[in-house]
This record gives structure tokens, sequence and C-alpha cells, in this order.
């Protein structure tokens, strides 16, 4: 099977997309800097799972460090490359910035580099719905112009696009760009609000509920999130011909470049995702409802109709079943 370079191998969807293609027979070479935003060992269980099979090796490596990186290339030759690493939340960009810069900016510059030198057939990378910043016209869709994120993370996943459609037109790296939004599922990163919420539940403390509940997320199940890019690795991008200089749409090129959104095309109320926690967890939650943090967005949608037009798929799981998923999850691993 193909070689594929899986970035952030031990986060959340890197986790869940590498066993996916375990799995299923591929050669996966997974990176991961196993950095201390949040908990470790979450980190090295997933990594635990994942060393059980034997097509799958794993190196310790931060995007930051060039020489690391390319020696990795050079040595595994990879076919396909996922960048899943990258330094996230919205909010501590807020207090630490230097950290998206080198993990976001300059880390990514070095796997273009890589891909570019390296005989790479496509490369996909995790944009985010954060680049729709101060845009209000839903829902979302990869047609709009995007130039006004609201925090230094969105700021960087734009970027981020921005340096990948470079690479695409200098030297006709296919590259398509994946705008996730608000994933979950078990294994979940605990500094999301299904974590954060759940275990609070649990331990009879309030939550904090920002914005009193009212803002809307396009919540998407995990195993969605991994369908979706498991369809588009094996579909590299290409330039697309009803392209024009005098109309350019910026979810396509002249060159081989492609961004789609990933969501679930249904945009649930924060209130009523906590209901449905309260009910999968059997417990009631004590809300202490706060005013909307800085570099928040009141609500996300995702536009998904160049995901089914392209690839005949779009992320269906119910929030009631995927939150089941992961409380039963949660639960089972931490013994609660």
């Amino acid at each position: 099977m193909r070689t594929t370079l899986i970035t952030g191998a031990a986060g959340f969807i890197g986790f869940h997309l590498t066993r996916r293609l375990l799995a299923n027979g591929y050669e996966v070479i997974g990176l991961d800097n196993l950095n201390g935003y949040y908990d470790v060992t979450l980190k090295q269980a997933r990594l635990t799972e994942l060393l059980k099979y034997p097509n799958f090796r794993f190196y310790k490596c931060d995007l930051a460090d060039a020489p690391s990186l390319y020696q990795l290339f050079e040595e595994w030759r990879p076919q396909t490359v996922v960048n899943l690493a990258a330094q996230a939340g919205v909010r501590y960009s807020m207090h630490n910035p230097s950290v998206y810069i080198q993990s976001n900016i300059v880390g990514f510059g070095n796997i273009l580099e890589g891909c570019r030198n390296h005989g790479v057939e496509h490369l996909i990378f995790a944009s985010s719905s954060s680049v729709y910043g101060a845009n209000t016209k839903m829902p979302f869709s990869v047609d709009d112009n995007v130039d006004h994120p609201l925090s230094l993370y969105a700021a960087s996943k734009k970027a981020n696009e921005l340096m990948a459609h470079t690479y695409a037109h200098l030297y006709a790296l296919p590259v398509t760009g994946l705008r996730f939004f608000t994933v979950y599922g078990p294994w979940g990163r605990p500094d999301m609000a299904l974590f954060l919420f759940t275990k609070a539940i649990l331990e009879e403390r309030p939550i904090d509920v920002f914005n009193n509940g009212q803002m809307k997320r396009d919540f998407t199940y995990v195993d969605d999130i991994v369908e979706c890019v498991y369809r588009i690795m094996e579909k590299p991008s290409s330039a697309n011909p009803a392209w024009t200089a005098e109309q350019p749409q910026p979810g396509s090129s002249m060159a081989p470049y492609r961004i789609y959104n990933v969501g679930s095309n249904r945009p649930v109320q924060l209130l009523e995702f906590i209901e449905v926690l309260e009910r999968c967890l059997g417990k009631k939650a004590t809300r202490n409802l706060l005013p909307a943090q800085q570099g928040d967005v009141p609500i996300t949608y995702a536009d998904v109709s160049d995901l089914i037009n392209d690839f005949g798929f779009k992320p269906a799981t119910p929030i009631e079943n995927g939150v089941r998923e992961f409380v039963n999850w949660y639960r089972t691993y931490y013994r609660v």
C-alpha cells in the first residue's frame, strides 16, 4: 500500500485517521511533538493503540525542526501527506501568539518544502471554520471572502491556505485544504466543550456556558471527518478549468488547489448540545451563564455542497449518537 505521512498522529483527528488507514493496510508514518498543550498521557494512550499495528512507525518531531522533518521525508518518501499537526485553540492564541507562529506558520512552511522536494503526490492539510471570522452570511461557503479573521489561530489557518496555493501554483503540488467545523467524539481534546462539560458534570461542578448558551456550532462527528479525509486522499486536487482571473473563486484555482468545508451542515445551539449531553450522562448540569468571549463567533454553519458534488459524502451522524459515543468512551477510559 501507499506510504502516508500523518502529522499530529497522536492528536484527536490524527489518531482516528491513522487507525483507519492502518486497519485498511496502509503504511503510515506518524509524526507528533507530544507537546503539553493538553494532557500528554492521553496522547500517549492514543499512540499505544496505534503502535499495536505493525505497519505504523512513529517519530517524535516538531514541524519547526526543519532538518529532522526533511530527514524523515528523505527516508520514507511518502506519496501522500496529511498535515493535522498545529497549535490549536482560539483562546490560547490570545496569550501565546508565538507558539502559533512557530507551529502553524513556520512548521507548515517546512511541510510544504518537504513535499516540494520529495515528490509528494498529494498534500491534505487541516484548515478551520475559524477562517470565516467576522462573516455573517450563512451558510459559510468556500467561495466566500475570508479576509477578516478574529483570532491569530484563524489568521494562521488562512495563512496556510495562501501558502499552500502558492506551492500549488509554483510547483504543481496538488494540495487540498479542509475547513473542519467543531469536531467531537471519542478520544477528543480535553480543552473542547464536550470534554470539559462531561468532566465537570460527572464531578458535580458547574459548567461555564459562554454567550449565555446562545452560540451555535456545526458539530461534526470525528468518524465523518475521517471518512471525508479518506475519500479525499485518493483524489488529488486538479486545476479548475472554469476558474477565471476576472471572477476568481476562492475555493479553487487555475492551480491544483481546492478548499472544502467539512461540517454537518446543521448548526446546533449550545444549550441544545448541553441538553443532549445531560440525557446521555443521566445527570443535569449546573450552568454558569457568561457573556461571549473575545475571539468567539456566534455561529458556524457549513455549506458542504462541493464536498457532496465531488466525493458523494456529507457528514450525517446525529448529535445524539455522537455524544453518546463520546460519553461511553469517557466512562470507559476514565473508569467513571
